[in-house]
Protein backbone atom coordinates (compact mmCIF):
# COMPACT_ATOMS: atom_id res chain seq x y z
CA UNK A 1 0.00 0.00 0.00
CA UNK A 2 2.66 2.41 0.68
CA UNK A 3 4.88 1.21 -2.60
CA UNK A 4 1.18 2.47 -4.37
CA UNK A 5 0.96 6.11 -2.51
CA UNK A 6 4.78 6.44 -3.55
CA UNK A 7 4.00 5.60 -6.95
CA UNK A 8 0.78 7.88 -7.29
CA UNK A 9 2.97 10.62 -6.03
CA UNK A 10 5.65 10.55 -8.07
CA UNK A 11 3.41 10.39 -10.63
CA UNK A 12 1.38 13.72 -9.92
CA UNK A 13 4.83 15.06 -9.10
CA UNK A 14 5.81 14.11 -12.83
CA UNK A 15 2.71 15.90 -14.21
CA UNK A 16 3.25 18.37 -12.33
CA UNK A 17 6.45 19.38 -12.91
CA UNK A 18 5.62 19.18 -16.60
CA UNK A 19 2.67 21.37 -16.20
CA UNK A 20 4.28 24.26 -14.20
CA UNK A 21 7.01 24.13 -16.39
CA UNK A 22 10.06 22.77 -14.16
CA UNK A 23 12.33 21.28 -16.85
CA UNK A 24 15.18 20.69 -14.22
CA UNK A 25 12.64 19.44 -11.48
CA UNK A 26 11.28 16.88 -13.17
CA UNK A 27 14.52 15.39 -14.34
CA UNK A 28 15.04 14.15 -10.42
CA UNK A 29 10.98 13.29 -9.67
CA UNK A 30 11.77 11.18 -12.95
CA UNK A 31 14.97 9.56 -11.52
CA UNK A 32 13.33 9.04 -7.98
CA UNK A 33 10.63 7.12 -10.27
CA UNK A 34 13.15 4.89 -11.81
CA UNK A 35 15.24 4.14 -9.02
CA UNK A 36 12.20 3.27 -6.72
CA UNK A 37 11.49 0.48 -9.35
CA UNK A 38 8.30 2.22 -10.93
CA UNK A 39 7.17 0.97 -14.47
CA UNK A 40 8.56 3.65 -16.98
CA UNK A 41 5.75 3.17 -19.59
CA UNK A 42 3.39 3.98 -16.80
CA UNK A 43 5.91 7.22 -15.74
CA UNK A 44 5.21 8.07 -19.33
CA UNK A 45 1.72 7.61 -19.46
CA UNK A 46 0.07 8.53 -16.35
CA UNK A 47 3.13 11.41 -15.19
CA UNK A 48 4.48 13.35 -17.89
CA UNK A 49 1.74 12.92 -20.54
CA UNK A 50 -1.32 13.66 -18.34
CA UNK A 51 0.57 16.60 -17.22
CA UNK A 52 1.00 17.50 -20.96
CA UNK A 53 -2.28 16.94 -21.75
CA UNK A 54 -3.57 19.64 -18.30
CA UNK A 55 -0.72 21.75 -20.05
CA UNK A 56 -3.01 21.66 -23.73
CA UNK A 57 -6.15 22.18 -22.19
CA UNK A 58 -5.31 25.34 -20.45
CA UNK A 59 -3.87 26.41 -23.91
CA UNK A 60 -7.31 25.86 -25.36
CA UNK A 61 -8.69 27.87 -22.65
CA UNK A 62 -6.45 30.40 -23.28
CA UNK A 63 -4.90 30.76 -20.26
CA UNK A 64 -1.76 29.39 -21.32
CA UNK A 65 -0.16 30.42 -25.01
CA UNK A 66 2.55 29.10 -27.77
CA UNK A 67 5.94 29.78 -25.34
CA UNK A 68 4.05 28.30 -22.33
CA UNK A 69 3.05 25.57 -24.16
CA UNK A 70 6.89 25.09 -25.38
CA UNK A 71 8.45 25.11 -21.97
CA UNK A 72 5.99 22.07 -20.67
CA UNK A 73 6.87 20.28 -23.57
CA UNK A 74 10.91 20.85 -22.78
CA UNK A 75 10.05 19.48 -19.28
CA UNK A 76 7.90 16.75 -21.05
CA UNK A 77 11.34 15.87 -22.91
CA UNK A 78 13.43 15.86 -20.28
CA UNK A 79 11.32 13.36 -18.27
CA UNK A 80 11.09 11.62 -21.19
CA UNK A 81 15.15 11.45 -21.82
CA UNK A 82 15.41 9.63 -17.93
CA UNK A 83 12.55 6.95 -18.87
CA UNK A 84 12.86 6.00 -22.21
CA UNK A 85 16.18 3.89 -21.60
CA UNK A 86 13.53 2.02 -19.59
CA UNK A 87 11.19 1.39 -21.35
CA UNK A 88 10.53 -2.70 -22.02
CA UNK A 89 9.94 -3.09 -25.64
CA UNK A 90 7.05 -5.65 -27.03
CA UNK A 91 7.81 -7.69 -29.90
CA UNK A 92 4.52 -8.53 -30.64
CA UNK A 93 4.08 -6.47 -33.19
CA UNK A 94 7.48 -6.71 -34.57
CA UNK A 95 7.91 -6.09 -38.42
CA UNK A 96 4.71 -3.88 -38.82
CA UNK A 97 5.43 -0.69 -40.66
CA UNK A 98 3.73 2.28 -38.59
CA UNK A 99 4.08 6.10 -41.01
CA UNK A 100 3.64 8.41 -38.61
CA UNK A 101 3.25 12.76 -39.38
CA UNK A 102 1.49 15.84 -38.61
CA UNK A 103 -0.56 16.86 -41.97
CA UNK A 104 0.91 19.68 -44.36
CA UNK A 105 -0.55 23.12 -42.80
CA UNK A 106 0.48 21.82 -38.52
CA UNK A 107 3.65 22.43 -37.23
CA UNK A 108 2.06 21.15 -33.83
CA UNK A 109 4.61 17.64 -33.20
CA UNK A 110 3.90 17.23 -29.24
CA UNK A 111 1.33 14.53 -29.30
CA UNK A 112 3.17 12.99 -32.61
CA UNK A 113 5.99 12.32 -30.86
CA UNK A 114 4.33 11.12 -27.79
CA UNK A 115 2.79 8.46 -30.31
CA UNK A 116 5.68 7.74 -31.86
CA UNK A 117 7.69 6.82 -28.42
CA UNK A 118 4.18 4.71 -27.67
CA UNK A 119 4.64 2.64 -31.08
CA UNK A 120 8.21 1.70 -30.91
CA UNK A 121 7.72 0.39 -27.59
CA UNK A 122 4.67 -1.18 -28.36
CA UNK A 123 7.33 -3.17 -31.30
CA UNK A 124 6.26 -1.01 -34.03
CA UNK A 125 9.11 -0.14 -36.95
CA UNK A 126 8.04 3.46 -36.86
CA UNK A 127 8.54 5.42 -40.14
CA UNK A 128 7.98 9.28 -38.77
CA UNK A 129 7.91 12.20 -41.36
CA UNK A 130 7.53 14.94 -38.71
CA UNK A 131 5.34 17.78 -38.98
CA UNK A 132 3.67 19.67 -41.94
CA UNK A 133 3.85 16.66 -44.29
CA UNK A 134 2.57 17.62 -47.76
CA UNK A 135 -0.36 14.47 -48.59
CA UNK A 136 2.26 13.88 -51.49
CA UNK A 137 5.26 12.15 -49.14
CA UNK A 138 2.63 10.24 -47.32
CA UNK A 139 1.52 8.84 -50.44
CA UNK A 140 4.76 8.15 -51.56
CA UNK A 141 6.23 6.57 -48.21
CA UNK A 142 2.87 4.65 -48.18
CA UNK A 143 4.20 3.47 -51.47
CA UNK A 144 7.52 2.31 -50.48
CA UNK A 145 5.89 0.14 -47.24
CA UNK A 146 3.40 -1.55 -49.31
CA UNK A 147 1.56 -2.14 -46.31
CA UNK A 148 1.37 -1.24 -42.16
CA UNK A 149 -0.44 1.70 -40.79
CA UNK A 150 -1.24 5.11 -41.24
CA UNK A 151 -1.10 7.72 -38.52
CA UNK A 152 -2.02 11.38 -38.88
CA UNK A 153 -2.83 14.20 -36.46
CA UNK A 154 -3.09 17.72 -35.93
CA UNK A 155 -4.59 20.32 -33.57
CA UNK A 156 -5.95 22.72 -36.04
CA UNK A 157 -9.13 22.25 -37.48
CA UNK A 158 -8.08 24.27 -40.71
CA UNK A 159 -6.09 21.69 -41.49
CA UNK A 160 -8.16 18.20 -40.48
CA UNK A 161 -9.05 17.93 -44.30
CA UNK A 162 -5.85 16.90 -45.11
CA UNK A 163 -6.07 13.62 -43.52
CA UNK A 164 -8.85 13.02 -46.10
CA UNK A 165 -6.51 13.97 -49.08
CA UNK A 166 -4.00 11.53 -47.91
CA UNK A 167 -6.81 8.63 -47.48
CA UNK A 168 -8.04 9.87 -50.98
CA UNK A 169 -4.49 9.31 -52.48
CA UNK A 170 -4.18 6.20 -50.81
CA UNK A 171 -7.65 5.06 -52.66
CA UNK A 172 -6.27 6.67 -56.11
CA UNK A 173 -2.96 4.69 -55.73
CA UNK A 174 -5.11 1.42 -54.87
CA UNK A 175 -3.42 0.58 -51.72
CA UNK A 176 -5.78 1.95 -49.44
CA UNK A 177 -6.65 -2.00 -48.24
CA UNK A 178 -3.21 -2.34 -47.45
CA UNK A 179 -3.19 0.13 -44.69
CA UNK A 180 -4.79 0.55 -41.16
CA UNK A 181 -5.41 4.64 -40.90
CA UNK A 182 -5.69 6.30 -37.46
CA UNK A 183 -5.83 9.73 -36.78
CA UNK A 184 -5.70 11.75 -33.58
CA UNK A 185 -5.40 15.34 -32.33
CA UNK A 186 -7.31 18.00 -30.07
CA UNK A 187 -10.01 18.40 -32.45
CA UNK A 188 -11.06 15.43 -33.85
CA UNK A 189 -13.70 13.09 -33.20
CA UNK A 190 -14.64 9.33 -33.85
CA UNK A 191 -17.36 10.85 -35.75
CA UNK A 192 -14.73 12.73 -37.95
CA UNK A 193 -12.34 9.68 -38.56
CA UNK A 194 -15.53 7.63 -40.11
CA UNK A 195 -16.36 10.48 -42.02
CA UNK A 196 -13.49 10.46 -43.72
CA UNK A 197 -12.95 6.62 -43.79
CA UNK A 198 -10.21 6.68 -41.22
CA UNK A 199 -10.17 3.20 -39.10
CA UNK A 200 -9.39 4.78 -36.21
CA UNK A 201 -9.64 7.59 -33.92
CA UNK A 202 -7.55 7.82 -30.62
CA UNK A 203 -7.52 10.70 -28.08
CA UNK A 204 -3.59 9.69 -26.57
CA UNK A 205 -0.72 8.28 -27.08
CA UNK A 206 -1.17 5.26 -24.84
CA UNK A 207 -4.79 4.63 -26.47
CA UNK A 208 -2.80 4.84 -30.28
CA UNK A 209 -0.71 2.31 -29.36
CA UNK A 210 -3.28 -0.31 -27.95
CA UNK A 211 -5.63 0.34 -30.62
CA UNK A 212 -2.90 -0.13 -33.21
CA UNK A 213 -1.81 -3.17 -31.88
CA UNK A 214 -5.78 -4.38 -31.99
CA UNK A 215 -5.93 -3.44 -35.91
CA UNK A 216 -2.78 -5.47 -36.31
CA UNK A 217 -4.61 -8.28 -34.82
CA UNK A 218 -7.68 -8.49 -36.62
CA UNK A 219 -6.23 -7.43 -40.34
Amino acid sequence: MRKMAEKDALLAELARCVLEMEDDAVVNVAKEYVEAGFDAYEGITEGLAKGMEKAGQLYEEEEYFVPELLICSDAMYNGLEILKPHLKRDDSSKGCGVLIGVVEGDTHDIGKNLVKIMMETAGFDVHDLGRDVPVSEFIAKAKEMGTGIVCMSTLMTTTMGNMKKVIDGLVAEGIRDQFKVMVGGGPLSTAFAEKIGADAYTSNAAEAAKRARELVATA
